[in-house]
């Protein structure tokens, strides 16, 4: 069965002795949430993915599940090394999409979730997968499509 991220998140909690309490302190929230990210019932945004995963010295494509390779890549080594950041205006675009469908989401009657009516917090989990996924989505976009002449690193 193929590893999702709560999966692999407590399975670095455990391996590095940590309650979930001292992880939650360790990144400021509280434990109800390191629960719920755990039982994948929600996920974190983007860049808390990437802490975790700074955290545990992993890459972001191990603590996703995508891969069972530890080592984290390094960019002079890959073929992505045209990585881009999020500006203001693609965070404010996301967050006006992820509104937007929020609304939605909230207003139809008879929405079901795993066989249940949705629940405000299965709402939050769909929410939460949305906005990684745009972020994502985004972010592998500009690589792809913004010219050489635009990028950063012009390799």
């Amino acid at each position: 069965m193929k590893k999702q991220f709560g999966d692999r998140l407590k399975e670095l909690r455990i391996e590095n002795n940590m309650t979930q309490e001292e992880l939650a302190k360790k990144f400021n929230t509280g434990k109800a949430s390191i629960s719920h990210y755990e039982s994948n019932r929600r996920m974190p945004d983007a860049s808390t993915i990437e802490k975790f995963a700074d955290f545990f010295n992993v890459s972001v494509d191990y603590i996703l599940g995508r891969t069972n390779n530890k080592e984290i890549i390094s960019h002079e080594n890959s073929n992505t090394n045209n990585v881009q950041t999020l500006t203001k205006r693609d965070e404010k675009e996301i967050e006006k999409i992820i509104e937007q469908t929020r609304k939605q989401l909230e207003s139809s009657e008879g929405l079901m979730f795993n066989g249940e009516p949705a629940s405000p917090e299965a709402i939050q989990s769909i929410i939460d997968a949305m906005k990684v996924g745009m972020e994502i989505a985004k972010q592998r976009n500009k690589e792809k499509y913004t010219p050489k002449k635009y990028r950063k690193d012009k390799k």
